[in-house]
């Protein structure tokens, strides 16, 4: 947002330096980013007339010029093509100093004295988009009214400072000249004074006999008003206006739209105007675009329109792209005679996806998306007909066709002036309070403790107390905040166990190749399709964001999966197939839904591998990942945890592949899961690789790990090793087994480990082999084989009598 001095003091006067009003206004939140005076390196250049033009008696490509500056008649040679008799022109003359650091001297070419230089837009520095296309070749031709001697800065409205913003996007009351005063008026004590309205209607028929207006789509417009004008003379507005319009960063383009976008300058409102008489049955309706419709918008491009937008159409077709641009179809040209004007109040999430999709922003599009003062639509159409009725180019038509479904009531904010001073840690007296809130034109009632505040409906940005602590705060003050020294116990700051846990399992996990990833806490709710949750699922029941930062994001997330299976796909699409990845991060589950306590915040890690199992090398495999890679991945992280004696078995995962899932348990408690990717989750985000992945509870990994480690001295004395192959049913889990070997072997065991599964020729269908070692060791003696024996024998019969087990030769 950029803000002309001398504009700002058509509203509230300014004694202040601009400097120093820049720093009021950026101490009271409303942040000033740079101040920029223009034509500061403009001096010596006046308005000068061109009395008479000759060619150049020595020189078929120059001219010879006699310029009238008021108190000189000077002589100068130009090259310039443009330049014709009675032309107003930027004249440098001897002595002056220009933008680019040149100097102006007497200069004789090809014989003649030149006592000066005509000067062009990009000698002056004038930016070229902020000049007519006409005017941005050769010599600057000034408008034919413009007073001959002047300084060039005058005549262009360069005698003048501009603040440029850097706006916070609550603010959106300040995206506007009134708005800047306003802040202005209420730091400096001054008076705010608006623009006077003085419209008398001149036009015969009624504004609602000449139009119909319909919002078909009334949650993403809650307004929509019309003004007809009739027999319009299109032409240049005044240059004072074009002045101002220009200091905004705008280029002025003729009487009809600079008046749009003068009041959208100042009051915040954007509008837009048609020419009446290309509408089709002079109506308008906003709706939703028809399948396969298309818009040429005024910058000439045919625009494909998608399902989700919002168009302004007439009974025919679309003339404009709702809060972005209009249509060329309807531009308001030299040869329009009427003119319907219409401002309206467009949902601000449906516009920026509709700016952002289309690659199109505006001035316009900016102010929809931060919102607009819904009440202030009519205030700043009459404006706007009372400016053009003013500068006579045309008959405003008697009343205004105004489509408003449900009126916006003022908000009501309830406080104590206690409540403010505790929370700010001030001690501002209720007097105080009121009288900066009346300043800021809140309506206040003060009772004998309760304040009650009527917010302006321009301030959207106000809903709750701690909004009212900041308003005070800002405009009383943040220098006069009392620094105090924070009360209350000192703590030494250190992790705690989870958190300690946290780094271990990190460090575990990067130590094994992997990357850790961060991925947004939001998700859309289609992520859950994707990964095939059911729909009674818990996952379903996610927490909807108030102010989401993006329409694509609109929930916090439930599961980590999402981001690793988001984080996969782009990481696909860049040709980098293989990885190792995994997120530490919380979910949010909630009791239920709509919110009434805080929702559960568990930490999880999700981890996922794809590709090849070694980085490409002459000495290493090019084996792919699978399902014990990643079995693998957990088993370490359990092992680095001190956990032991878990169980790991067959489970179930919608979001994992049937038969190729397992769960680990520790004590009857579940750890997490591990898994190969379902493949319809594979198919649904367009991946024809096989992912395996892990996902486990932080919290319950945290409970399990061993705090303090029991360490035992080596052993002194030799173990034995004996190997164990049994026939069983393949319905038989091998930890099943595994657990009936531990409970049957004695104290002697100390280690059991499956090294070989085998189906085949050899052994009948529906059984299969189970190979063991088994591990006994003594810590005060050497065992002998017949020690073992006894134990080997006890673990067979038992083996034999649960399992029906037959010893494999």
């Amino acid at each position: 947002m950029r803000a002309s001095i001398k504009w700002l003091n058509d509203y509230v006067e300014i004694n202040e330096t601009p400097e120093k009003l820049a720093d009021m206004l950026t101490m009271a939140g409303i942040p000033v980013e740079a101040v920029e005076t223009l034509g500061q390196n403009i001096s010596g250049v006046v308005t000068g007339k061109v009395v008479e033009i000759a060619p150049h008696p020595n020189a078929d490509k120059l001219s010879v010029c006699k310029i009238d500056i008021g108190t000189d008649l000077l002589t100068i040679v130009t090259g310039a093509t443009n330049v014709r008799q009675g032309h107003i022109v930027p004249v440098a003359t001897v002595g002056a100093e220009l933008p680019n650091g040149m100097s102006i001297q007497p200069t004789k070419l090809r014989g003649l004295l030149s006592s000066g230089m005509l000067c062009s837009t990009e000698e002056l520095a004038i930016d070229s988009k902020l000049v007519a296309p006409e005017a941005r070749n050769g010599i600057y031709i000034l408008p034919a009214d413009t007073a001959v001697g002047i300084d060039i800065r005058v005549a262009l409205g360069l005698d003048d400072v501009v603040l440029a913003f850097e706006l916070t996007a609550n603010r959106a009351d300040c995206f506007s000249m009134i708005g800047i005063a306003r802040e202005i008026a209420v730091l400096t004590g001054a008076s705010l004074k608006k623009p006077m309205l003085n419209l008398k209607e001149t036009g015969t028929e009624k504004a609602a006999s000449l139009t119909n207006i319909q919002i078909a789509d009334s949650e993403l417009c809650s307004r929509f008003a019309a003004r007809i004008i009739k027999n319009i003379k299109v032409g240049p507005s005044p240059v004072w206006m074009q002045q101002r319009i220009q200091a905004a960063g705008m280029r002025p383009i003729n009487n009809i739209v600079d008046v749009t976008n003068f009041v959208m300058l100042e009051f915040g409102q954007p509008m837009h105007a048609y020419d009446y008489n290309l509408l089709a049955r002079h109506s308008l309706v906003v709706r939703k675009p028809n399948p396969g419709e298309k818009l040429t918008t005024l910058d000439g491009i045919k625009r494909e329109l998608e399902p989700d937008m919002l168009v302004i159409a007439d009974a025919v077709q679309a003339v404009g792209i709702a809060g972005v641009m209009g249509g060329l179809a309807t531009e308001v040209t030299a040869s329009t005679q009427n003119v319907l004007l219409e401002a309206a109040a467009f949902k601000g999430s449906s516009i920026r996806r509709t700016s952002r999709a289309l690659g199109l922003r505006s001035e316009a599009s900016g102010r929809f998306e931060r919102g607009v003062d819904t009440v202030n639509i009519i205030r700043a159409l009459d404006r706007a007909a009372s400016l053009l009725e003013s500068m006579g180019a045309g008959e405003v038509c008697p009343g205004i066709v105004d489509v408003y479904p449900d009126i916006q009531l003022p908000k009501q904010v309830v406080f104590t002036p206690k409540q403010i001073n505790n929370y700010l840690g001030t001690d501002i007296p209720a007097e105080t309070m009121t009288a900066i809130l009346k300043r800021l034109e809140f309506d206040v009632e003060a009772g004998s403790e309760i304040i009650t505040v009527t917010v302006p409906t321009w301030r959207g940005d106000v809903t709750l107390p701690a909004d009212i602590c900041e308003e005070i705060a800002r405009i009383y003050g943040y220098d006069k905040v009392p620094s105090t020294t924070p009360d209350g116990s000192m703590a030494q700051g250190k992790q705690s166990n989870t958190q300690n846990t946290i780094d271990k399992i990190k460090n575990l996990l990067t130590s094994s190749g992997f990357s850790e990833i961060l991925s947004l806490s939001f998700f859309h709710p289609d992520s859950l399709d994707k990964l095939n949750i059911p729909s009674d699922s818990a996952l379903r029941q996610a927490i909807e964001v108030l102010n989401p930062i993006t329409d694509d994001f609109p929930h916090l997330r439930t599961t980590l999966l999402g981001g690793i299976m988001d984080t996969i796909v782009r990481n696909l699409s860049r040709k980098n197939e293989d990885l190792k990845i995994f997120e530490i991060g919380a979910v949010f589950l909630p009791e239920e839904l709509p919110l009434k306590d805080l929702p559960q915040e568990p930490v999880m890690l999700c981890g996922a591998m794809i590709g090849k199992r070694h980085t490409l090398a002459w000495n290493q495999s090019r084996d792919m990942v699978d399902f014990y890679d990643a079995k693998g991945a957990v088993e370490a992280i359990l092992a680095g945890l001190g956990i032991s004696d878990y169980i790991v078995e067959a489970g179930e995962n919608s979001a994992l592949h049937p038969g190729k899932t397992a769960v680990v348990k520790k004590d009857g408690e579940l750890l997490g899961s591990i898994g190969e990717v379902h493949p319809q989750v594979l198919d649904a985000y367009g991946i024809n690789k096989k992912i395996y992945v892990f996902e486990l509870t932080v919290g319950a990994l945290v409970k399990a790990a061993a705090i303090n480690p029991s360490y035992r001295s080596l052993p002194k004395f030799p173990a034995i090793t004996r190997d164990l192959a049994v026939l069983l049913p393949e319905t038989i889990a091998a930890s099943n087994v595994t657990e009936a070997i531990k409970a049957n072997a004695g104290t002697l065991l100390t280690q059991v480990q499956l090294f070989d599964v085998y189906t085949g020729q050899q052994v009948e269908k529906g059984l299969r082999s189970l190979a063991f070692s088994l591990t006994f060791q003594a810590s005060d003696r050497t065992l002998t084989d017949i020690e073992i024996d006894e134990h080997y024998k006890n673990i067979v019969v038992y083996l034999e009598k649960t399992f029906a087990a037959k010893l494999r030769d």
